[in-house]
């Protein structure tokens, strides 16, 4: 029986945890006025209320930005820079993602990434960590440079769709994210669910999405896709 596994790129395989805090600390920085005190979140803090979907504005006030205008600011400027080519750097790969993936190759299973990465910024990454290896061409679905992004929600189902079009039939075949635009883009193109927790999403945030599987990483679920039948 033919396999195939789409991974969403950050979050089961990078850990995007410290490009978010530094973002959010250059931002508190920036839109503080001169002298004025603030409270810094512990990252850990800071990382939990991203994963249950805290809103930015609501982030903004318990450090401190609570004049006028500051919360609104602090959310905009974040918006702006989060994505942005200085703060890529600050990502790294799960130490458990590669070993992960070449037990998916070895078992001859269909790999292929699905990410909201423009090409601009997948590319480096593949190539800092040699994962071109898992991922060649034909295999990597995410945005064009010049792509006008309307949500994940939107953009993620788009690529799927080309995705199904484009690749060989089989019978069986998974997606593993740890947002809810994988969720919603599996779900809408019979692709089998997994939601994992080593991203930007918790337990509960992701279970309202009612995925298949909730996992604790890429490693739990190729071991579920290695157990299932075929």
């Amino acid at each position: 029986m033919a396999k195939r596994l789409f991974t969403d790129f950050d979050g089961p395989i990078l850990d995007v945890s410290e490009r978010y805090y530094q973002v959010y600390q250059v931002c508190v920085q920036q839109v503080r006025l001169p002298q004025q005190p603030v409270d810094l979140l512990p990252k850990t803090v800071f990382w939990e209320l991203k994963r249950s979907q805290v809103m930015e504005y609501d982030i903004a006030l318990k450090s401190g930005l609570i004049q006028p205008g500051q919360a609104a600011e602090f959310s905009r400027l974040r918006r702006e820079i989060v994505h942005s080519r200085p703060y890529f750097q600050y990502d790294r790969i799960h130490p458990w993602a590669i070993a992960a993936l070449e037990r998916v190759q070895e078992a001859g299973i269909d790999l292929a990434v699905m990410t909201m990465r423009r090409v601009c910024e997948l590319e480096p990454v593949l190539d800092q960590y040699d994962l071109w290896r898992f991922f060649p061409k034909d295999r990597r679905f995410c945005l064009g440079d010049d792509y006008d992004k309307t949500g994940d929600t939107l953009d993620k189902p788009m690529l799927m769709r080309g995705a199904i079009a484009t690749l060989p039939p089989v019978e069986r075949q998974w997606i593993v994210g740890d947002t809810e635009a994988d969720i919603i883009a599996g779900k809408r193109y019979c692709v089998q669910t997994i939601g994992i927790l080593s991203g930007i999403r918790n337990q509960q945030q992701l279970a309202l999405h009612q995925p298949e599987y909730i996992l604790a990483d890429l490693q739990e679920a190729v071991d579920l896709v290695l157990r299932s039948p075929g």
